[in-house]
């Protein structure tokens, strides 16, 4: 399988990239971490370019900022990622609600303080996809709650990579 080098961020949904360091060349050669945004917790994924497949990974379960950035530190240092993948919650018609703000906000801050760029995707049905896709497997219910996050933030993650 091979990739196209000259792929356009944006075309995939917003770029946040302060310091001009979106290099496509290296970005696909690279691994990416994902972000499912919540007020209370935060799905992660992950994913490789080169393999074009998105795994779950973690759920921060913590509504401090500190906290979250500190655990988003370590994910970084482990896996080494060169895009950041935020979904964006738009509600069902595509508009922006008081979530999206937050969720720019959080997407400009990682940007800021990893100086990795960032680009925004579309979650609409990401959370539905996750549960159906957890239901096919035999969890269900309140069993979903612990990795509902993680694999919401998966689907976003495999959308970003079936748009290239």
């Amino acid at each position: 399988m091979s990739i196209a080098l000259n792929i356009n961020p944006t075309s995939h949904g917003q770029l946040i990239d302060n310091e001009n360091v979106y290099d496509a060349k290296i970005i696909l050669a690279s691994t990416v971490l994902c972000f499912d945004f919540g007020e209370k917790r935060i799905g992660v994924a992950v994913g490789e370019h080169v393999l074009a497949n998105a795994n779950p990974l973690t759920v921060i379960d913590n509504e401090s900022n500190e906290v979250r950035f500190e655990v988003i530190s370590q994910l970084i240092k482990e896996w080494q990622p060169k895009l950041l993948i935020v979904g964006l919650p738009l509600n069902l018609e595509g508009a922006e609600t008081s979530v999206t703000q937050l969720c720019k906000k959080f997407a400009r801050r990682l940007n800021g303080r990893f100086n990795l760029p960032v680009i925004l995707i579309d979650e609409r049905y990401s959370s539905v996809e996750a549960s159906d896709l957890l239901k096919q497997v035999g969890i269900k219910g309140r069993a979903q709650k612990v990795m509902l996050d993680q694999v919401a933030a998966q689907t976003i993650l495999q959308s970003y990579f079936d748009g290239i």
